[in-house]
């Protein structure tokens, strides 16, 4: 088990990435935008967000930074844009810790699968925490 910090940003997001890899000496990593993810035509892309940053991550000090741009209509408070990823590799163990976290909370995005995992939720805990639970491929 291993628990992440994801950092959201407005817009910005690739310049944060490039700064905190210089500030830790680390790589620029590869960075995927929202353009380059399978596209729903259900949810379509708003204008403009083909180039925002959708996934990018930095391995610093024996932990993991992940990093993603907001959609414009999503509201962002800086202070309230990092979230705790869960990453687990047992199913049983993704659906007991999303239950448990969303006792008294608020569900963000039900535990479904997505193109990068067979089943992810997004749950802000009953003290405004936002956590990500996500079974690792």
């Amino acid at each position: 088990m291993a628990i992440n910090t994801y950092l959201n940003f407005k817009g910005n997001t690739r310049e944060a990435v490039e700064f905190y890899a210089s500030v830790f000496g680390v790589e620029v990593p590869e960075i995927m935008t929202f353009g380059q993810a399978p596209q729903n035509p259900d949810h379509p892309l708003p204008e403009g967000m083909e180039n925002g940053v959708m996934h990018a991550r930095l391995d610093v000090a024996g932990g993991t930074l992940m990093f993603s741009d907001t959609f414009p209509n999503m509201p962002l408070t800086f202070g309230d844009n990092i979230s705790l990823v869960l990453n687990l590799s047992n199913q049983d163990e993704v659906t007991m810790y999303y239950n448990r976290l969303k006792d008294g909370g608020n569900v963000q995005m039900e535990l479904q699968e997505t193109f990068w995992s067979k089943s992810y939720g997004i749950v802000k805990d009953k003290f405004g925490i936002t956590w990500q639970v996500s079974l690792e491929a």
